[in-house]
């Protein structure tokens, strides 16, 4: 007479969003209604431009190069194709055009230059952005950059940049650096 109790039956979970799940239903509301008054806009993401650069010793080893008025280059890989970036004299390219170059100042220094006409035709390419950020990034010597990038263009400071400013020139002076192209002979 005595009796098993049974057990309880099993509570129905409700079904829950994933995050995947409710990014999309959130992308879906924003298409066709909009975003609602109390909502947050996403921030964007940010982009440390340079840094898959900076420390690299190909990159290195090229603005040594470029600083002593060597040669040198290395391909990188982006998005399946091939890029070549090399450093012939005072000439720093990508692909064949020239981005950066440098014309001498004085003895122990060089002024450092943008071509803005490749770098506009570039603004799009993501490598050449990252390439031109650690340039300038790879100079401590010259201070913050005036140069940035928002919204896939070049700004110099709060003006965009652009390759056929009267009064900007054809080129963008980005500042001076000392260069090691002649060896100090100590005075006897």
């Amino acid at each position: 007479m005595t009796a098993q109790p049974e057990k309880a039956p099993k509570k129905v979970k409700e079904k829950r969003q994933t995050p995947e799940e409710r990014l999309e239903a959130m992308r879906y509301n924003h298409m066709m209604y909009g975003p609602t008054e109390g909502e947050l806009k996403m921030a964007p993401k940010k982009v440390d431009y340079g840094a898959s650069f900076l420390k690299h010793p190909k990159f290195i080893s090229l603005m040594a190069a470029f600083r002593k008025g060597g040669a040198f280059q290395f391909e990188i890989t982006a998005g399946g194709r091939m890029f070549t970036i090399a450093v012939d004299g005072s000439h720093l390219s990508f692909n064949g055009k020239v981005i950066f170059y440098s014309r001498t100042l004085n003895r122990h220094e060089d002024n450092l230059l943008l071509d803005k006409a490749s770098a506009i035709q570039n603004q799009t390419n993501d490598p050449v952005i990252h390439l031109i950020f650690a340039v300038l990034r790879s100079f401590p010597e010259m201070g913050a950059p005036t140069l940035q990038y928002s919204h896939r263009k070049f700004f110099n400071g709060l003006e965009t940049l652009e390759a056929t400013g009267v009064d900007q020139g054809a080129n963008l002076l980005i500042g001076s650096y000392k260069h090691t192209k002649f060896q100090e002979k100590p005075k006897k």
